[in-house]
C-alpha cells in the first residue's frame, strides 16, 4: 500500500502538559420555544383529528361534505407540517 506524501508544510501538534483540554464543551442554546412545541403538537394533533372526523362524521358535517377528497390534503398536509417541524425541536 502506498504510503502518504509528508509535506514541510505539514506542522506537528504540539503537546504540552498545560495545554488546551480536549473535553468537549456544552452550547446551552436555550432549546426550542414554547410556541414553537405548542405549533408543531397542534397540527399534528388537528391534522389527525381531522382525518378520524371526516372518517367518523364526514357525511354529516356539510362543510366536509363539500370538500370531499380535499379532507385528505388538508389533514396529513397538517401531519406532514407537524412532523417536518420536529426536526427543529431540540
Amino acid at each position: 500500500m502506498p504510503k502518504a506524501k509528508v509535506t514541510k508544510d505539514a506542522r506537528p501538534v504540539p503537546t504540552t502538559s498545560t495545554g488546551a483540554s480536549r473535553t468537549p464543551v456544552k452550547i446551552n442554546t436555550g432549546g426550542t420555544p414554547l410556541w414553537y412545541k405548542i405549533i408543531m403538537f397542534g397540527l399534528l394533533i388537528l391534522g389527525l383529528a381531522w382525518l378520524i372526523v371526516f372518517y367518523v362524521a364526514g357525511d354529516q358535517v356539510p362543510f366536509l361534505t363539500q370538500l370531499g377528497p380535499w379532507n385528505y390534503l388538508i389533514g396529513f398536509s397538517a401531519m406532514i407540517i407537524g412532523l417536518l417541524m420536529t426536526m427543529g425541536w431540540r
